[in-house]
């Protein structure tokens, strides 16, 4: 699947509940191009999850730590709502 549809989605979710692999929930808003998790003051820039997805498939955020919030980033890109052919 293509980034750009990636990124579709992920805009087209925002405000969802969504869930860390170690259970935590969180909300996000997409602003000027970045991710913006409700539980962090972090921007996710939307190149980080171009990065994870040209690194994609990944076992868990563990393989992006290099990139910021690889928590929230691998929950919203491994969610089946994002993730889903």
């Amino acid at each position: 699947m293509s980034f750009e549809l990636v990124w579709q989605r992920i805009q087209a979710h925002q405000g969802e509940l969504f869930r860390q692999v170690r259970g935590g929930q969180f909300t996000y808003q997409v602003v000027s191009g970045c991710v913006v998790p409700d539980r962090t003051n972090r921007m996710l820039p939307r190149s980080d999850f171009r990065k994870a997805h040209e690194r994609w498939p990944l076992r868990g955020p563990g393989e992006i730590q290099d990139l910021q919030g690889p928590s929230y980033v691998y929950a919203i890109l491994a969610d089946p709502r994002i993730a889903a052919p």
